[in-house]
């Protein structure tokens, strides 16, 4: 209930402070305006308001106007509220409703200054021009375009249909509300425009995503006469940074030094930014550096600019720079900082940055959380972003698009698909990064069933028009054997980004049809999307599984003369392994001694490969001296180069390779063969006997290895080396690719396509027994091994024994 001796009712006052002395009441203006004005906070007008009513001026219109204006400005609405509502509705002056209403607009939901508008109307009050321009903003704000036009059509009614100002606010509204072409009409039925109407259009471009709209508006302006001031800049320079237009960039840098604006701290801050996005970091560099007073955005600005420019190392530099100088950190400088130790893979500096924004508050921060994930995934710390995901209070989409491509990333397909299945049980809608996080995942456990059924969830969520989600898809198909469905999504697509051809073209790579690969590329080639390096890569693979030598020296020639592109170390691997594959040793070594850049492990990987397969021992042993210095604790290298001696029967060397292994406490990953059968994974490793299919499984291996011994198959012996000639064909017999094929005879119908895939490359053994299979049993039958796909049928392989 409000006092009939004040206007409205004052807080209690805080306890005096545990002191003898009493507190010194101090000494007041005797202007009651002068004493508003020094006013900083509520506590000052509450401790003002007793002397304003000892003298009777709480009664004062323009005090009380004063009073909701300033209750407004500090952010109390409620108390404002009071003061106002205190007031009989006869007295109250149209100026405290028009103050009034601007406190709404600033501090309440938009429906309740809409309301109050309303009781205005009704109270005989007439609105004035800036009574529309607040709710114009608000309307803005809130991106309620409805509501909205319905304010322009109050204004227009009161008869303000020309006033510059107000109709400046309408553009305004309609380009928040992501209608710029209905912002260009108010702006072009303008009578007369100053320098905020052509800001406002500017900036309404701009926002919309249309860089270079905004920037034709800019050069109209001064051929209408107009003259661009620092807010002018401050549109124009992102939109030169959208569109990467540097050239026009630099001209506006000309405009703002001769105009004294690059002074500003808001311009050059924009300045760092359009250089850094129009791929000019060392200007961008060159104008922070010369920036008299900075702000954390210009710091957050040139961080960023580092991590977008793929320079995580300064990004971070340049992040410890700042702390030392005392700047504060935002949110944003965190998640730069974390983005930067991802890339780098550098665990230390990422926990480090994690303590530091637990410190500072951030701990609880959504967007600051995510990228902690994310910071850890890349480090391949899953477990350590699993915790952080785990113990988030809450749990955005980005959240766990985040974990379920931190799992995709470092081969926890199985999590992945999982956390998947728990997002739909909580009711989370995925959007098209969540599949284009998850899809990876499947294509990994390389299972068609799942294909089908992904791409069915992504067309009932009308997720599969989108063009990331349609590429993944392609992508997975290929990567699930079924590259024929592959090609037909890749036709239906309306629109193909340059990744939608380099999964095709890679999918035919990778399945062994390295013509279709071809062909493609060069349909690729007279379309409007022009090839990447990504592109390149996917061309010369599949010439490698082919043997295409010739085709593939002169696509890698083309790279750089035709497209600019300088090759990268999986492109000097790429074409090693084509060499290699081909037996040109001699060729592929030379390749890597002109080499413009110290050859890496893909590119000694490939070299040891194929001297594996043409039994080079020289070249095996260079190749594998660099490997061990790469790579020491990978044991598949030892191996490698085991089994070179062992083909040249070298028995002295293969015992000093294994004893160095044992001493090194190296090992060879395990080979074992996956096959999916009614929703089940099966796992088998060489010589399995813990499957509950064990016995049925050996017996009808056993039948199975003398109906294609009958039809011509010969056991490859030379694989294994050191036991006696039956224990050979034993262990021959129980290869993992062996035991899951027998598994999917006995448990499929005749006739069905039996698909597995190995962890590792398929030997030549199991390779040439797999064709006699397909033979003798009438299956098709697809192998996908950790290079490509063989599909085999009637006895042929679709390698051509070529891999």
């Amino acid at each position: 209930m409000i006092s009939t001796l004040h206007p409205f009712p004052l807080p209690p006052h805080p306890p005096p402070p545990p002191s003898s002395s009493k507190p010194q009441t101090p000494s007041l203006p005797t202007s009651p305006h002068l004493l508003l004005d020094l006013s900083s906070s509520p506590a000052d007008l509450r401790r003002i308001l007793p002397h304003l009513m000892k003298r009777g001026l709480h009664r004062d219109p323009f005090l009380q106007t004063k009073l909701v204006s300033l209750f407004s400005r500090f952010g109390s609405l409620s108390e404002a509220s009071l003061v106002f509502d205190s007031i009989d509705g006869g007295d109250k002056p149209d100026e405290l409703y028009h103050s009034m209403l601007q406190s709404y607009a600033k501090l309440a939901p938009l429906h309740e200054s809409l309301a109050f508008f309303s009781s205005m109307k009704l109270a005989g009050v007439r609105p004035v021009v800036h009574n529309f321009t607040y709710l114009l903003k608000s309307c803005g704000e809130n991106s309620d375009l409805r509501r909205g036009r319905e304010v322009h059509s109050q204004f227009i009614a009161n008869g303000f249909s020309s006033n510059v100002f107000a109709l400046t606010a309408v553009a305004n509204m309609y380009a928040k509300c992501r209608r710029v072409d209905d912002a260009r009409n108010v702006f072009d039925r303008m009578p007369e425009r100053d320098s905020v109407a052509w800001n406002a259009i500017i900036a309404g471009y701009a926002q919309n995503g249309l860089a270079e709209a905004a920037l034709e508006m800019v050069i109209r302006m001064q051929e209408d006469g107009g003259t661009p001031d620092s807010i002018t800049l401050v549109s124009a320079l992102p939109a030169c940074a959208n569109v990467g237009c540097l050239r026009i960039g630099r001209s506006v840098h000309g405009f703002a030094i001769r105009a004294g604006f690059e002074s500003l701290v808001n311009i050059s801050t924009a300045l760092v930014d359009m250089y850094a996005k129009c791929r000019d970091i060392e200007r961008a560099r060159l104008v922070f550096d010369r920036m008299r007073v900075k702000n954390v955005v210009s710091w957050n600005t040139m961080i960023d600019g580092y991590g977008q420019s793929g320079n995580a190392e300064e990004a971070l530099r340049l992040f410890k720079k700042m702390l030392e100088e005392g700047i504060e950190p935002t949110d944003v400088t965190v998640m730069g900082a974390l983005h930067a130790c991802g890339d780098l893979e550098d665990l230390d500096e990422g926990r480090r940055v994690h303590e530091l924004l637990v410190r500072i508050g951030l701990g609880s921060d959504p967007s600051v959380m995510n990228a902690l994930i994310t910071m850890y995934s890349k480090c391949k710390r899953v477990d350590l972003a699993t915790m952080v995901f785990e113990n988030l209070q809450v749990k955005t989409l980005v959240s766990w698009n985040a974990m379920i491509l931190g799992y995709a990333q470092n081969g926890c397909s199985n999590e992945a698909v999982g956390l998947f299945s728990k997002m739909q049980h909580e009711h989370v809608r995925p959007d098209s990064f969540t599949l284009v996080s998850v899809i990876p995942a499947l294509a990994d456990l390389s299972i068609l069933r799942q294909a089908k059924w992904i791409h069915g969830f992504a067309v009932r969520q009308y997720l599969n028009s989108n063009i990331y989600v349609a590429t993944a898809l392609i992508d997975l198909y290929a990567k699930c054997g079924g590259v024929n469905i592959a090609r037909r999504l890749f036709d239906s697509t309306s629109e193909r980004h340059v990744t939608t051809w380099n999964a095709m073209i890679d999918g035919y790579g990778s399945h062994g049809f390295a013509e279709a690969a071809i062909k493609l590329f060069e349909a690729m080639k007279d379309s409007p999307v022009k090839p990447n390096d990504v592109t390149f890569l996917s061309v010369l693979s599949a010439c490698s599984h082919c043997g295409l030598v010739d085709k593939g020296r002169r696509y890698f020639a083309s790279m750089k003369e035709d497209y600019g592109f300088e090759p990268r170390m999986d492109h000097y691997g790429s074409m090693v392994d084509l060499l290699g594959r081909a037996g040109k040793l001699d060729e592929a070594w030379d390749f890597i001694q002109k080499m413009p850049m110290e050859p890496g492990i893909s590119v000694y990987g490939a070299m040891l490969g194929a001297c594996k397969k043409h039994k080079n021992v020289r070249l095996g042993e260079e190749a594998a001296k660099r490997l061990f210095k790469l790579e020491p604790e990978e044991g598949g290298y030892h191996v490698l180069l085991a089994n070179i001696y062992a083909n040249a029967s070298m028995w002295e060397d293969v015992a000093r390779v294994r004893t160095m292994m044992e001493k090194k406490g190296l090992q060879k990953t395990p080979g074992c063969s996956f096959i999916d059968l009614k929703n089940q994974l099966h796992t088998f490793y060489s010589g399995t006997t813990n499957h509950p299919q064990a016995e049925r499984i050996y017996t009808r291996l056993a039948r199975l290895i003398d109906e294609i011994k009958a039809a011509g198959y010969v056991p490859d012996m030379d694989l294994i080396h050191d036991v006696e000639e039956d224990v050979k064909e034993q262990l021959l017999n129980s290869h993992s690719e062996k035991l899951a094929i027998t598994f999917g005879l006995i448990n499929t119908t005749p006739g069905t396509t039996i698909q597995i895939r190995k962890n590792l490359r398929v030997c030549n053994d199991c390779h040439n027994a797999t064709k006699f299979i397909s033979l003798v049993t009438g299956r098709e039958i697809i192998v996908r091994d950790m290079q490509r796909f063989h599909h085999f049928k009637n006895g042929l392989c679709s390698c051509g024994d070529y891999w």
